[in-house]
């Protein structure tokens, strides 16, 4: 299957978005795809084969990159990228493809919007899957509060905590702006408890690699869910899970293909 992918733009608040929108067919259902920090919608997205999978599945991809990654602009202020403004994005960039509501994928980071956007604006989501997101979620890691200083350095080789220096060593990697990702990291956040996110009433599949030791366990963020349910992909870790098979498998499964 040969897909056309033409970048596009969309406003939201003060800041534009690079998107795609690659339609199976004219009423093909849309998947909206919510990538991970220091990553972009090439990297967590088309790289790994998901458009090519949802393609083929029947669905519409629409894809963006969020404020501060990739193709999108970027700023230095934390308070850009508050969780309630990147979730006003994902609103956004649906109002732009006019799609009312849509299928919701998100990874790490992208899950953690995603969840935001479930408690926002529930009425654009039909059901959501929450991948490389568990433990993490309600229990932020001990090596979170290292990763802006990791990623400002001017010598990696001076970072000592390993969970960070692998975000900047990924950030590096992708050729991304390192200040507007220590800004986005450093982000007014909402961590929903239990208590709030039993209002959550849609379908909901959390997914990580049983080897992800950033993501910990899914178990307690499923459980807060109502009806969500719980997949492990194995022998994968935080990065090699998002475009594992079993991944793209559950995920279409769960999706209805």
């Amino acid at each position: 299957m040969s897909l056309k992918v033409e970048v596009r733009r969309a406003v939201s608040g003060t800041l534009t978005l690079a998107y795609d929108d690659v339609a199976a067919a004219a009423d093909a259902p849309p998947v909206l795809l919510v990538h991970g920090f220091a990553s972009s919608r090439r990297t967590n997205w088309v790289s790994p084969g998901w458009y090519r999978a949802f393609a083929e599945a029947g669905r519409r991809v629409i894809a963006f990159d969020h404020r501060g990654h990739g193709e999108s602009e970027r700023s230095h202020d934390a308070a850009d990228y508050d969780e309630g403004l990147m979730a006003a994005d994902c609103a956004a960039v649906l109002e732009e493809c006019g799609a009312a509501s849509a299928d919701v994928f998100g990874y790490s980071m992208g899950a953690m919007v995603a969840i935001r956007l479930l408690m926002d604006a529930p009425g654009r989501v039909r059901r959501a899957v929450l991948g490389g997101l568990g433990e993490n979620y309600l229990t932020p890691p001990a090596f979170s509060a290292a990763v802006p200083e990791a990623l400002l350095t001017e010598d990696p080789a001076t970072i000592v905590d390993l969970e960070a220096k692998g975000f900047r060593t990924f950030a590096d990697r992708q050729k991304q702006d390192r200040f507007a990702l220590a800004a986005c990291w450093q982000r007014p956040r909402t961590h929903f408890d239990a208590g709030a996110l039993a209002r959550i009433d849609r379908p909901v599949l959390v997914i990580c690699g049983a080897n992800d030791t950033v993501t910990g366990s899914p178990d307690r963020l499923a459980a807060a869910i109502p009806g969500a349910v719980t997949r492990i992909v194995p022998n994968r870790d935080h990065m090699s899970a998002v475009g594992d098979r079993v991944t793209k498998a559950e995920v279409l499964a769960f999706l209805g293909g």
